[in-house]
């Protein structure tokens, strides 16, 4: 066995089971070289890098059976409704059920989950949506104005609907300048960018960007195909534009000031 090849091996153990961190700056990285595979492929064919938006986990084979973890009775105060249940309030023309996960548990396998990451919104985490015999998700993270400047590199683009450095527009992108210098994009993403696992289906992504530069991010996603999954994907987002227009519009997402 050649030194290079130890060399990956040892490479590869070192990152077996580690948890997968929604960032986007590892979401854009991926979505770029997927575009890249697609456009070797196909000269026409091109990808819609969001950026900005949460990562899609590129995790590792699936074993024989799922195993699933709630997280939602973790990082509460005491006394504290669950963030599951918290969320369902705010989620009235719902007519599933609501679960807090972990990716990495559900997706990855890593039993028992990871500590979770620091958060900064108060429902910050990721939900799993039962209804109409499927399962999709909802994952909901805000950053502050510092954190999206590392995570990008920089300040988050302006308009969020213009295409950028050669990319597509965004499908079905609405931008809404609000009060207090609010700024709430939403668009449809296909998730369309070649292999890999999981398979995400179609979602829908919302940014709200506060005059501070404070940036909440919510995905709407039908779901995922992999070898385990935890039932098949919806046939639309969980939630529509307009009800997941109405949730980002929630102070309860964010920060109490």
């Amino acid at each position: 066995m050649s030194d290079d090849v130890r060399e990956l091996l040892g490479r590869a153990a070192e990152d077996a089971g580690r948890p997968v961190v929604s960032t986007e700056a590892v979401y854009a990285k991926a979505a770029r070289v997927r575009w890249r595979r697609r456009t070797a492929a196909s000269v026409t064919a091109v990808c819609a890098v969001a950026a900005g938006a949460f990562l899609v986990p590129q995790l590792s084979s699936a074993p024989d059976s799922p195993q699933t973890s709630s997280v939602a009775s973790l990082a509460q105060e005491p006394g504290e409704s669950p963030r599951d249940v918290r969320l369902l309030k705010l989620l009235p023309h719902l007519t599933g059920t609501v679960e807090e996960v972990s990716f990495a548990d559900i997706i990855k396998h890593v039993s028992p989950p990871p500590p979770e990451p620091s958060t900064t919104g108060p429902l910050d985490g990721q939900y799993e949506i039962r209804q109409d015999g499927g399962v999709g998700y909802l994952t909901i993270d805000v950053r502050d104005a510092e954190a999206v400047r590392k995570k990008l590199g920089g300040a988050p683009a302006e308009d969020l609907c213009k295409a950028d450095k050669g990319a597509p527009a965004r499908t079905d992108c609405v931008r809404e300048e609000l009060s207090d210098g609010r700024v709430l994009t939403i668009w449809s993403d296909d998730m369309d960018y070649g292999d890999g696992t999981p398979q995400w289906g179609p979602e829908l992504v919302a940014r709200l960007t506060l005059a501070d530069g404070t940036l909440l991010g919510v995905r709407d996603s039908t779901g995922f195909e992999a070898d385990v999954v935890q039932g098949p994907m919806l046939k639309s987002p969980p939630l529509t534009r307009a009800q997941l227009r109405e949730l980002m519009l929630r102070p309860e997402l964010l920060p109490a000031k």
